[in-house]
């Protein structure tokens, strides 16, 4: 995954999502739960590559950022609970995978 499209085509895939561009910068895409409008992913452009924020279970935010130098403190969120992750090729599949459904299913309730 290293564009936009990639990135929300994979999220979309989710049950129950939707694709929403609520603010007036169009960099910012957001793909939310639609039973109860949370977030789960936030896809934008940032220094020439696309970022997805995702929440990430408590305890495992600072090892994820260990583990992956493209794993970073969320841009725009709060960083106790989000992450940022630069889609530059550097993470397997397998855990780009676990990281955007373990933030989907945080916000799922």
């Amino acid at each position: 995954m290293k564009n936009r499209q990639e990135a929300i085509d994979y999220c979309m895939q989710y049950d129950n999502v939707y694709e929403d561009q609520p603010f007036k910068d169009d960099n910012w895409t957001l793909i939310r739960h639609k039973n109860n409008e949370k977030t789960f992913a936030w896809i934008f452009e940032r220094e020439n590559k696309i970022w997805i924020n995702v929440k990430c279970e408590p305890g495992m935010i600072n090892q994820w950022r260990s583990e992956y130098e493209s794993i970073v403190p969320a841009f725009h969120l709060n960083k106790e609970h989000w992450n940022s992750i630069i889609l530059d090729g550097s993470i397997s599949k397998k855990d780009m995978s676990h990281l955007i459904s373990t933030s989907y299913n945080l916000t799922k309730k």
